[in-house]
């Protein structure tokens, strides 16, 4: 003897929720997936640009000329 019983509406509408939470796990993967790729991609785009700008010097820098610590008495 059951206790209590399942209307066609509240079947229906247990049907209706189900189907709309599987439509917003779905959702959420294609989001979550998207949002890994832009971010991989960005981080391609940084690590190409620093590598693009990375400076090199022309030729090696110049030594200072060499200065006498005393005074000279003149």
């Amino acid at each position: 003897m059951p206790v209590a019983k399942i209307t066609g509406q509240g079947l229906k509408s247990i049907a209706i929720l189900v189907a709309v939470l599987w439509t917003c796990a779905i959702g959420e993967r294609l989001v979550v997936g998207r949002a890994n790729a832009a971010t991989a991609q960005v981080i391609r785009a940084m690590r190409e640009l620093r590598l693009k700008n990375r400076r090199e010097p022309a030729a090696a820098p110049a030594r200072p000329a060499h200065r006498r610590l005393r005074p000279e008495a003149g």
